[in-house]
């Protein structure tokens, strides 16, 4: 009676890399003759067509570079299906203003760029113009200056507080730093 062998295939996870099996691997080869590279970027054969043609990162640049959407169309025609997919695709350009991440370099917190917003700076100022800005500010809506403006108040307070966050974000950089 003969032993079965053992195999390092025991299910998930996998305990060996992918495509380190014994048996043959499945590789599409680039559709561009004479290449012999992996084929792993799909380019389609006609425009609105299923049917692609699988090359090489190399090939693929190639196909694409000189890739024309409007050949074979008039100028009417190509002015049209230009309007038709800025019509279609106008809301793509609409969210563009919601990114997924805020302006900057990623180094500012939400509440520090409200606090930017609120003086009108852009998300990579320094502490000397957020000083300047908040003076600026300050004494157009300070309590002093405009004694009994409820509006004025709320301002002031809202650009004090403004400035302490962006002051405790530059000593925490400081300290850090």
């Amino acid at each position: 009676m003969s032993r079965p062998s053992r195999s390092d295939n025991w299910g998930f996870p996998r305990w060996r890399g992918y495509e380190g099996a014994r048996e043959a691997a499945t590789v599409r080869l680039c559709d561009r003759h004479g290449c012999n590279e992996v084929g792993s970027c799909p380019a389609p054969k006609t425009p609105n067509s299923p049917e692609r043609w699988m090359f090489c990162q190399r090939h693929a640049a190639e196909y694409n570079a000189g890739w024309d959407y409007f050949e074979g169309l008039d100028k009417e025609e190509a002015a049209q299906r230009e309007a038709d997919e800025t019509r279609d695709n106008s809301g793509y350009h609409e969210a563009a203003h919601y990114g997924w991440a805020g302006s900057g370099d990623g180094s500012r917190s939400r509440d520090e760029l409200r606090a930017l917003d609120l003086l009108e700076l852009t998300p990579d100022a320094d502490f000397d113009a957020i000083k300047k800005s908040y003076r600026a500010k300050a004494k157009l809506v300070h309590p002093d200056v405009r004694p009994g403006d409820e509006d004025a108040a709320k301002a002031f307070q809202a650009l004090q507080l403004a400035y302490e966050v962006l002051r405790a974000a530059e000593e925490r950089r400081e300290w850090k730093g």
